[in-house]
């Protein structure tokens, strides 16, 4: 069976067309700012990298355009469409509609669209993709919606609910969904398999943190997520590229006032000028960050303190919540990579009786290591995510018991 797995966002589709017999990546890409000038699509396949330029309007577009990159020229990997068996959908807001993975039909779009308040910018978008992949494939091949939210939806109501007025979570779902679910799921998964638990989670105590531009940690009992750090939207947390992360609620009030700031515009400050980007006034890129705070950059140098500081609080907070922890996973992009960060959150984990192996730490980037030593009491793993293998081995589930 070959699955094409497809994240879309507002002007980007990005895909990955996967053999489910050896769950080997057959293709991947990207259509960039759809809709907007200077488009183009990137295709990854037989060992090479195209990318042409050119015109995409919308959706429905972008995937005629993948649909002609999988079977035709060069990059050719299928010789018809007719060889997918299905689509898979990331779908980031699930809200309390969705506790799992569904095969797509009119009710599951009304669903996603109702919850288009909770994500306004992310389920649009996800509905834009479902119903161009109607266009270009048809009503024949199903689709599959996986949500970002599922994974959390274990979550205790002490953990979910926050301390406003109930009303406004029985009026308008006001609570903690938390995000990444799918990457989250991959990890801890993986990690109950190098703990030799797989099959039997119960009693287990998982952390796993997410690091990227977006960053999230969660915490993982008997295999199911107890809390999260990402709220209502992903905004809540740590610091992260350019997210503020929690902070006093007051601080937004202050600022919108003596600014003159409208919600829409304070939204858009937390969310796209805050963070790394905000105090250190280089990038939001980690990286770039890095660089800076090396040559001796004291606002870059802060913000690395600040992330490494709040990252510690929410593994120590979760360890408490856990009552104990058996391992902690480093995953996502700055996660994998940056070492010099695992470095510094480890040592602030002593207490816990957390043991780093300084060289194991150096050598793991980008690849899956256990680099906590023998003696550590708990172990600390470097896991490389994978979203769309989660998306396309649910796809095949669901899709083989369709056909029952």
């Amino acid at each position: 069976m070959k699955v094409l797995v497809i994240n879309a966002g507002s002007s980007s589709l990005k895909y990955q067309l996967i053999d489910m017999d050896n769950e080997a990546i057959l293709a991947k890409g990207n259509c960039e700012r759809i809709g907007i000038d200077k488009s183009s699509i990137t295709h990854n396949a037989n060992g090479k990298k195209y990318v042409t330029e050119t015109p995409i309007s919308n959706h429905t577009e972008a995937f005629m355009m993948v649909k002609d990159a999988l079977t035709k020229g060069e990059g050719a990997v299928i010789a018809d469409l007719s060889e997918i068996s299905a689509i898979g959908h990331r779908v980031v807001q699930g809200g309390a509609l969705f506790k799992q993975s569904v095969i797509v039909d009119k009710s599951v779009v009304d669903g996603i669209e109702s919850l288009n308040p909770l994500a306004p910018l992310h389920n649009p978008a996800h509905i834009q993709g479902i119903n161009a992949a109607l266009d270009v494939f048809g009503k024949d091949v199903p689709e599959v919606v996986v949500f970002d939210t599922a994974f959390h939806s274990t979550m205790p109501e002490e953990a979910y609910i926050f301390a406003v007025p109930y009303e406004f979570y029985e009026k308008y779902q006001i609570r903690r969904y938390g995000f990444h679910g799918t990457s989250h799921r991959y990890v801890t998964a993986r990690c109950l398999e190098l703990l030799g638990r797989s099959g039997n989670p119960e009693g287990t105590k998982i952390i796993s943190c997410h690091l990227g531009n977006g960053s999230s940690i969660t915490a993982v009992k008997d295999g199911k997520v107890i809390d999260t750090s990402m709220g209502l939207t992903p905004l809540d947390g740590f610091m992260m590229g350019t997210r503020s992360g929690s902070l006093d609620p007051s601080v937004v009030t202050y600022i919108a006032e003596k600014e003159g700031l409208t919600p829409s515009e304070m939204d858009n400050l937390l969310n796209k000028k805050s963070g790394m980007l905000g105090i250190s006034g280089v990038s939001s890129d980690d990286r770039d960050i890095g660089a800076a705070a090396e040559a001796g950059n004291e606002r870059a140098i802060l913000a690395h303190k600040m992330l490494e500081y709040q990252i510690k609080k929410f593994v120590g907070g979760y360890a408490a919540s856990l009552n104990g922890c058996d391992a902690i996973i480093f995953t996502a992009g700055i996660g994998e990579n940056q070492t010099a960060h695992r470095e510094a959150v480890c040592e602030g984990l002593s207490y816990l009786g957390v043991k780093l192996d300084k060289e194991k730490n150096a050598a793991a980037k980008g690849i899956e290591m256990e680099i906590s030593t023998p003696d550590s009491q708990v172990k600390v793993y470097v896991i490389p995510t994978n979203e769309e293998i989660v998306i396309a081995r649910d796809t095949k589930k669901l899709v083989e018991e369709l056909a029952k």
